[in-house]
């Protein structure tokens, strides 16, 4: 049964009961002196406890989505699976596997469109890392059949998985369901976590000697994903969205890398490359480096490029407030920023539900197809 499954966290819930209960019952008997009743109550205290704090545990995992898996959990490489179709030719995305949407004629791809699972290999940068992507109905409709797709690379925070942006933040199905009703155009969605030397926190940073993360997402997984899927090319058909880390790594991609993406959204972004014990040293004490990952800095060094920002914040709940408000002074033209900016809404899932179907309406009308 896996980590998120109902099964699992009914079966933690019960043993939970069922050890309160037992508790109950046998205290009369357990109260006495002695070596033994002493270890019947601690055992008894002990496996109350652990059964409690896991069905807790459980319920806000599948609340949240901070673990995927029991792998993941416990900080293992995660297996991607038998290969059911290789592309040929020296591509450098190979599907691993399919599913369908939970939509209305879901079972039929042009209809519900299909989420594949892949593995891709950076060229430039040697990273290797699975992905998730979303093919809208319209990809397998024969009308467009010649057609080029805009694409957005989505990135989760960190330490999450790219199964939280299916499951959780439902990218898929939102961007189905905007696209049924006319809200944004079909895109192509590139769905992965920016930990990509897991378990360190590279904070899409060019680390000196490696890993090279930024390369890997600003040049090597576009020209990847473009080479086995209709997505256009140019800075005008892609575009980068994510949530925390991903965030801040969708805006620092979009601002460092405006001849490559015509836009970037930032869900409860930060504005400088994290430090501390999951990240390492990420710039060997070579400042300038440092400045570079400082998207404030950047704003205020560097000329501006012809690119669009979404940053989101709440007033009350975000810790980003203040620093989402000087990003959006810094921004100049030939730059365009935009903002939401919600009343209350903490550093969760259930904000960015809230922030990604307009956050989704606002790529879209921003990107092109190709």
């Amino acid at each position: 049964m896996g980590l998120t499954s109902t099964p699992v966290l009914a079966l933690a819930v019960t043993a939970a009961v069922l050890l309160f209960a037992l508790t109950i019952w046998q205290w009369p008997r357990l109260a006495g002196p002695g070596p033994r009743a002493l270890t019947g109550r601690i055992g008894l205290f002990l496996a109350t406890q652990v059964a409690v704090f896991a069905s807790v545990g459980l319920a806000a995992n599948n609340a949240f989505l901070f673990y995927g898996s029991w792998a993941d959990l416990f900080g293992q490489e995660q297996d991607l699976g038998v290969v059911v179709d290789h592309s040929a030719g020296g591509k450098r995305v190979k599907v691993m596997g399919v599913r369908s949407l939970d939509v209305p004629g879901g079972g039929r791809p042009e209809k519900g469109g299909q989420i594949q699972k892949v593995a891709v290999e950076g060229e430039k940068s040697g990273i290797r890392s699975p992905a998730y992507v979303y093919l809208p109905p319209e990809y397998f409709q024969p009308a467009y059949a010649k057609k080029r797709f805009p694409a957005a690379i989505v990135l989760t925070g960190y330490p999450g998985t790219a199964e939280n942006l299916i499951k959780g933040l439902k990218y898929p199905r939102t961007a189905h369901e905007l696209a049924a009703r006319g809200r944004m155009q079909p895109m192509v969605l590139v769905m992965l976590r920016p930990t990509v030397a897991p378990p360190r926190d590279t904070e899409c940073v060019d680390v000196p000697g490696g890993p090279r993360t930024e390369t890997f997402f600003a040049s090597d997984l576009p020209a990847a994903v473009s080479g086995v899927y209709r997505v256009g090319t140019g800075p005008a058909n892609w575009g980068v969205i994510g949530n925390s880390t991903g965030g801040y790594c969708a805006l620092k991609i979009a601002l460092h890398h405006p001849d490559r993406f015509a836009a970037g959204a930032g869900l409860s972004a930060y504005y400088k490359a994290a430090e501390d014990t999951t990240t390492g040293d990420l710039f060997h004490g070579r400042q300038e480096l440092r400045n570079h990952a400082n998207l404030l800095w950047s704003l205020d060094n560097k000329p501006p490029g012809k690119t669009s920002f979404l940053v989101a914040t709440s007033k009350k709940g975000e810790s980003n407030l203040k620093d989402t408000l000087r990003f959006i002074e810094k921004v100049k033209a030939p730059a365009r920023v935009s903002s939401i900016t919600l009343d209350s809404g903490g550093h969760n899932f259930t904000t960015w539900r809230r922030e990604i179907p307009p956050a989704l309406e606002w790529l879209s009308g921003r990107l092109t197809a190709g």
